[in-house]
């Protein structure tokens, strides 16, 4: 008879992600992960096989939580507008170490094509959505760039940006962005 799993999944990714927080993502081994969760290295192979693999599961409950903030912050699905402005709203309430935990370990993946791979295609996802043969398509994809553009100059550490500025930002995008989406189309 085979023993039964004792070890939870979730709480070994809380660990990992702590990890992150902590000491960046290029400190995330095996091992201090094991260490942060309280097990053995052994204990945090058996759940993901490989630090490959816990990366992946990661980005995947991350995605996951992502999805499901703008789901609950889309007024409109319908609205071709909605998801934007549903993104750019979880951006800019996002909380910093949620936020920098997400930094880290994206700087982290530049490094790896392997993981590199995954983000690609979570952008190209994202990009394929707007209809470009709209005006407010073009709009919203503008509002996208803008917002992952002063996510990655904050977070990434290129300029320091305060609650403030960061509130006022975004207000600026969704201002000259995103208001006017009711302007006729452009020839």
């Amino acid at each position: 008879m085979g023993r039964k799993r004792t070890i939870d999944r979730d709480k070994v990714l809380d660990a990992a992600e702590s990890v992150v927080a902590k000491v960046g993502a290029a400190a995330l081994t095996i091992d201090a992960v094991a260490k942060a969760a309280g097990i053995t290295k052994g204990g945090v192979q058996y759940c993901f096989g490989t630090k490959g693999a816990l990366i992946d599961a990661m980005l995947d409950r991350w995605g996951q939580d992502y999805d499901e903030e703008v789901a609950q912050l889309s007024s409109d699905a319908h609205a071709p507008i909605s998801p934007i402005r549903a993104h750019l709203e979880a951006t800019r309430k996002g909380d910093d170490n949620s936020n920098a935990k997400a930094a880290s370990l994206m700087a982290s993946l530049i490094q790896t094509p392997e993981h590199l791979g995954s983000t690609r295609e979570w952008y190209r996802t994202r990009m394929a959505d707007f209809d470009l043969s709209t005006e407010e398509g073009r709009r919203a994809r503008m509002a996208f760039i803008a917002t992952e553009g002063v996510f990655m100059l904050r977070f990434f550490g290129f300029m320091e940006i305060g609650n403030d500025e960061w509130h006022d930002m975004f207000d600026d995008i969704e201002t000259l962005v995103l208001v006017n989406s009711d302007q006729p189309q452009r020839d």
